[in-house]
Formats: C-alpha cells, sequence, structure tokens
C-alpha cells in the first residue's frame, strides 16, 4: 500500500488533523501498511524505532474502525508496562480521539475514586491501563466489568517486547483471555515494540494459541546516518561523574545506569559538580519522578540519570546525548537507548559509553560486538508458567466467586498456561486450603486468605515478589521507598539516605507502618537496594570472547583510554581464550573450564555433569571450576561424552529454597512442580550443548 492509500482510507475527520493540526505531509510507511489490516480487524505486530510512530499507526485506523463501525462504551484498551508511560501517552491519544468526537483516560493505582467513579459512569471510548490494573478490575466489588468492558473491541499493548520476555507476558494474555470470556468474543490484538529479533515469533505468542489472520508490519527503514557510538574507560562511578561534567556543556544528556543505588551515587556526585541533575527511577514517588521529568524536559543545560524507567517511551523532550555507563544487559536495551537521540534534523544518533572498570569495558565491547554484527535478542516467554497457571486459578475465583470443578480450562481458551499439570496445580489448591469447595464448584480458601488476602489482594495481583521497602516523608510529601538495609546497617553519626539525588537525614522511623522521616542535609548520604543479578546471556558473552581474541565492533570509536584497558585486557585475559577451542587451563591447583556460554548455560552443564564439575560454586558466564583432582585427558573425554548422553541431557539444575523464593505464588504449588519451573528457567541447553560439542585447547600453567 503507498502512504497516500493508507491516508485516503482513514476517517475524515483525522485526515484534516493529521495535514492542518499535525502538519505533516503525509503517513510514514509504518502507519500507512498498518491501516488496511487493522481496519480488516486482523492481529498485528507493529515494529518500528523509538519514536517511529507506533502509536499513530495503531490508533489511527482504530478510530476510524470506531467510527464506521459506530462502536459504543469503551471499545478500546490501551495497555502499557508502566503507570508514567501511561501519563505521558494519554493526553496525545485523548487529543487524538477527540478529533473524531470520542475520549480517552486513564486507568491505574494513581487514579482518584472520584476520577475511577466518572469512568464508571461514563465510560471512556478509549482506556488506558495496566495488565494488573485491568486484573484488579476484573476481581473488583466495586467494578462490573461486564458492564465496564462489556464492549471491548481492541487491545492495543505498547512496549509488547518489555511483556513478552518475563511472566508479565504470561499474566497479561492471561487477563486478556479471561476478559474475552466475559465479554463473550475474541478482541483483536495489537502489539506495538522496537526492533526484536524474531517477530513472527512474537506475533504469534501474542495471538495467544488462535489461528486469527495476523501479520508484522515492519517496512525498511529509511538509511539512517550511522550513529556515533565511543567507549571510554573510566574506572569509577568519580571518574564518570567528571567526565559528564566536563562534556557537553549547554546540552541535555540522558545518562542510563542499570541500577538504582548507581543512579542515587552518579545524580550525587554529578550535583556535587555544579551540574543541574535530575534522577529518575522505580523506587522514587510517583510525584517525585514526574516533577524531575519535567523539570528536565523543560530545562536545556542539564542532566537526568535514569535506570529502564526512561528507556521505554516516555517523552523527556528533545536529546542532545545519551550516555550509558557500563553496558546494558542486551542489544535490544541500547537500541532502545540510542533511539531517544538523533530525532531533530540535523541531529545524529550517539552514545558515549564509560566503563567503570576493565570488566565493564569488555563487556560493552562485548556487547556491541553483537550489535554490529546485526544480533538482537529474540524475545522468548519464560518457560513452564506453573505459578502464573495457579496465580491465574485463583484470581478467577475472585473474579466470578466460583469456578467449576470441570471444564475450567475453558476460559483462558486457547492459551497454553496450564499444559499437563494444570489438574494436579488444581487438585493441590483445593488440598491445601487455597480453594475449597461445595455443589461442584471451588471458591477462594482460608489458606488463600492468609497468604495473599491483605489490601484486598494486591498480592495476589501483582505478579513479582518486590522487597518491602520504607517509605520516605520529607514533612508532608513523599520522597520515594528505601531498602530496610539502609535503615538498620550500622553507622557512626547520623543516618542520612541517598534518594533523588539529594542527602536526606533521618529523623524518625515508624517500623509499624514502613515508613521513614527525614529532612534536607549537607551530609554524605548512603543509597542500597536488594536487586537480583542478571545473568550475562550466551550471545554477548561470546562476544566478550570475540573482543579478547581479536574482533572490534565496526562503527564505534575507542577513546586512548579504552584502548589501552582492552590491550592490557587481551594481555591479561588471553589465556582464557583459544582460536583453536574452549580453554580448559589448570590455574592455582585448579581446572577452569573457560566456556564463555552465559551463566545459564554453565549451570545447565554443571548438571549435566556432576563428576567433571566441581559442586558449590558462584556460577558466573565465562568459566566452571572443574574436580581438582582430574587430568587433562578425563576432562576432554567427559566432556566429549557429554555430546552423545542423552540421560545427562534431562537433568535440572538443583534449586534451593532461597532460589525459590524469588517464584512468586510458589507457595500455590507443589514443592516439586515449583522447583522445576524455577530450574527450567536457570538452564540454557543449547548454550551448553554448543559448549559440549566445541574443541577443547588444554592449557596447563608452569
Amino acid at each position: 500500500m503507498s502512504t497516500t492509500a493508507g491516508f485516503d482510507t482513514l476517517d475524515p475527520s483525522l485526515q484534516h488533523h493529521i495535514v492542518n493540526t499535525l502538519r505533516w505531509p503525509g503517513l510514514r510507511p509504518l502507519q500507512s501498511d498498518a491501516v488496511a489490516p487493522v481496519l480488516a480487524g486482523e492481529d498485528a505486530i507493529l515494529l518500528a524505532p523509538t519514536a517511529g510512530g507506533k502509536t499513530e499507526a495503531a490508533v489511527f485506523p482504530i478510530l476510524t474502525a470506531m467510527q464506521r463501525e459506530r462502536w459504543s462504551g469503551t471499545s478500546v484498551l490501551y495497555l502499557c508496562p508502566l503507570k508514567a508511560l501511561l501519563n505521558n501517552l494519554q493526553p496525545r491519544v485523548a487529543e487524538y480521539a477527540a478529533w473524531v468526537g470520542r475520549d480517552a483516560a486513564t486507568w491505574h493505582g494513581d487514579v482518584t475514586a472520584g476520577q475511577r467513579k466518572r469512568i464508571k459512569n461514563d465510560r471512556p471510548d478509549i482506556l488506558l491501563t495496566t495488565p494488573e490494573s485491568l486484573e484488579s478490575m476484573l476481581v473488583s466489588e466495586s467494578v462490573d466489568p461486564a458492564v465496564v468492558l462489556g464492549d471491548l473491541r481492541t487491545v492495543v499493548i505498547d512496549e509488547v517486547h518489555a511483556f513478552a520476555g518475563d511472566d508479565r507476558g504470561w499474566h497479561l494474555l492471561a487477563v486478556l483471555a479471561r476478559l474475552e470470556s466475559l465479554v463473550g468474543r475474541r478482541l483483536q490484538r495489537i502489539g506495538m515494540s522496537a526492533t526484536v529479533g524474531n517477530p513472527e515469533d512474537l506475533l504469534t505468542w501474542l495471538q495467544g494459541g488462535t489461528s486469527a489472520a495476523g501479520r508484522v508490519i515492519n517496512p525498511p527503514a529509511r538509511q539512517a546516518d550511522p550513529p556515533e557510538i565511543t567507549v571510554d574507560s573510566v574506572g569509577t562511578v568519580e571518574n564518570a561523574a567528571t567526565v559528564i561534567a566536563a562534556l557537553h556543556r549547554g546540552e541535555k544528556r540522558l545518562v542510563f545506569v542499570d541500577s538504582r543505588r548507581l543512579a542515587e551515587e552518579l545524580g550525587s556526585e554529578l550535583r556535587e559538580r555544579g551540574i543541574t541533575t535530575f534522577v529518575s527511577h522505580s523506587s522514587l514517588s510517583a510525584d517525585e519522578r514526574r516533577q524531575s521529568e519535567q523539570a528536565f524536559a523543560e530545562a536545556r543545560d542539564c542532566v537526568i540519570v535514569a535506570t529502564s524507567t526512561l528507556e521505554l517511551g516516555i517523552d523527556v523532550g528533545d536529546l542532545d546525548r545519551v550516555i550509558q555507563i557500563n553496558a546494558p544487559k542486551s542489544v535490544s536495551s541500547f537500541l532502545q537507548r540510542l533511539g531517544r537521540t538523533g530525532r531533530r534534523p540535523g541531529t545524529v544518533r550517539n552514545c558515549l559509553f564509560l566503563g567503570t572498570s576493565d570488566e565493564e569495558v569488555l563487556n560493552t565491547l562485548g556487547m556491541l560486538h553483537c550489535w554490529s554484527e546485526g544480533y538482537v535478542e529474540p524475545v522468548v516467554a519464560p518457560p513452564e508458567p506453573r505459578h502464573i497457571a495457579a496465580q491465574q486459578l485463583l484470581a478467577l475465583a475472585l473474579q466470578t466467586r466460583r469456578v467449576p470443578l470441570e471444564d475450567w480450562r475453558g476460559t483462558w481458551g486457547s492459551l497454553p498456561l496450564f499444559d499437563d499439570d494444570g489438574d494436579e496445580i488444581f487438585q493441590y489448591l483445593l488440598d491445601e486450603g487455597f480453594l475449597e469447595h461445595d455443589s461442584g464448584t471451588a471458591f477462594i480458601g482460608a489458606a488463600a486468605e492468609k497468604r495473599f488476602g491483605r489490601r484486598h489482594f494486591m498480592e495476589l495481583l501483582a505478579v513479582f515478589t518486590a522487597t518491602p521497602e520504607f517509605r520516605v516523608f520529607a514533612g508532608r510529601q513523599e520522597v520515594g521507598s528505601v531498602d530496610v538495609s539502609v535503615l538498620t546497617d550500622p553507622v557512626d553519626g547520623p543516618r542520612v539516605l541517598l534518594l533523588g539525588g539529594r542527602s536526606w537525614q533521618v529523623t524518625h522511623m515508624d517500623w509499624k507502618r514502613r515508613q521513614v522521616y527525614v529532612e534536607s542535609s549537607t551530609l554524605a548520604g548512603k543509597a542500597n537496594w536488594g536487586s537480583a543479578v542478571d545473568d550475562e546471556s550466551f550471545a554477548l558473552t561470546r562476544g566478550a570472547r570475540a573482543v579478547l581474541l581479536g574482533s572490534l565492533p565496526g562503527g564505534v570509536t575507542l577513546t586512548r583510554r579504552a584502548t589501552a584497558t582492552l590491550s592490557e585486557l587481551r594481555e591479561t585475559s588471553g589465556w582464557s581464550v583459544s582460536e583453536r577451542g574452549l580453554v580448559v587451563a589448570r590455574e592455582k591447583n585448579e581446572w577452569r573450564w573457560w566456556t564463555w556460554a552465559g551463566a545459564k548455560a554453565n549451570r545447565t552443564l554443571a548438571a549435566w555433569a556432576p563428576d567433571l564439575v566441581a559442586p558449590r560454586q558462584a556460577f558466573n558466564g565465562r568459566y566452571l571450576r572443574l574436580h581438582a583432582d582430574l587430568t587433562a585427558g578425563s576432562i576432554s573425554d567427559q566432556i566429549q561424552l557429554l555430546q552423545l548422553d542423552d540421560e545427562a541431557q534431562q537433568r535440572l539444575p538443583l534449586i534451593d529454597d532461597r532460589s525459590l523464593d524469588g517464584l512468586k505464588f510458589s507457595a500455590a504449588l507443589p514443592d516439586h512442580l515449583a522447583r522445576r519451573t524455577v530450574a527450567v528457567r536457570d538452564t540454557d541447553v543449547r548454550g551448553a550443548i554448543d559448549c559440549a560439542m566445541s574443541p577443547v585447547a588444554i592449557r596447563i600453567a608452569e
């Protein structure tokens, strides 16, 4: 379809405003290509870089269909992974809807009771919400979902890749299936995403096991100028702050970090250097984040330090520079962040990497090696989501009050959520009192009330386990929340927190309410949050190995410091890589198998080969410690045998109780199913097989 054909098909009012209000010369290829399939009711995945016009590609044809087919009531759901993204999008979506005499409203945890009442009484045509808030509506005693949501036709899922790669994706699909069961019709599903490595698979996942018509819409992007990518080695956070403070004065700089603690520390360091600095991360209050993001959007010479909260499509105005501290966790994440720049005519996309250690410089170059080779991670749903199946059974019991003991699976249609273990999970919920039954139906039991019933079952409706945090107040103003460790660790003198890039002295702690009261301080504060360590992936770890072996990512400039660091890394770490195969080295009376395969593949190999791999070791992505008493010959033989040992390849890593704590709703599963769920997610069979089939180069230190 030509861009003209797509435009000509839209509602006349939209055509008028596209030309006269937006002052666009026409539609972009993605927007034009989306018109016909979306109008036809097909499912779709719309792919484009950040700021590529995906919202309009979905909303314009949906509004056209709404007018032509005279949809009434709330007919469109617009789902986002973040409340901040909803707040950012709502004015734009509402403006587009108003062009055709329609409206849009937002519903999430921060929306007041009065606003919710207005939505229930005067249903908006488009409702923007999160999957968690949607499920809360389904189970709420104050909302009749059949009335409020009974006219739904279409669901738009923004940043769909952010859902699909973790358990929020399974939760999203399960809630949509229950919603379809409620309204009695299948809903059109439109997902929007930046570049992913497997868009057709993403579409199949989004369709939830159905065979409805659907397509990936991904027109060729215009040839953009190559981005300016620079890697520097700065050694410390303090040095990173010095570099940021010295460079690009007078410009707006967005600095990405991958932990809340680092965001706070860097923000504080920059402020000490006289830089106008804002901070954004998930443990800041919504009001604090909103103020920071708005001030940054309106300022000129400033820096905002952010975690992934600003990676998605939240608008913070035109940016001049993106700076990344250390390596992001994926190529996909890097592309999202890079896409924040180069939007204005005459500017180019850019990213400056600042490595705070030699190790991080290598990680950065490994990621950029994958990027320069055209690699983007496939989005893969976590396997065997039994805990989400248990959660959904309990949530359905809350929603309908009664779940039939027979044929209960029908609520979720063809969604492959329960598989072969569904009946065992259901029976376990009955046996343990999470569900009770009478007259052929099941209902919420005392065990579920005790475990998940606090605050109207809010614990049941959140898919991830959140570490309890204390809310921090400066007077009546909530600043954010902190980990309990910063309130209990021994300190000399006053206890001072670092939050929002500012220091706060603790004046009172209310342990019962988990609230902390503070006042501004000039003393140095401390920030800390407990967080899970992300496993290094097979692809990015192998990228680092390729760099040690001599490869350099194309289109990347290394500063003199980064060049010197890389030379030193190749000299000191060359022992661990070989062109002839994977190195098995004898060092300091122990064997190390340098797999460069990622932590999951190494855990898998350890489960497969207990006679080869030493027990009780902290797994990393680069090597495995082997039994010290093995010989070089026996090591080579055992690795070779792994290729053929089908029985060994069925073994899963052992899971301890602490690992189970990170699996939400594990208490609602039989122990063996909970452990298997965690174990399967801790494996990388393909990566492990790659290691087992690779030649071995034996090296013994003199």
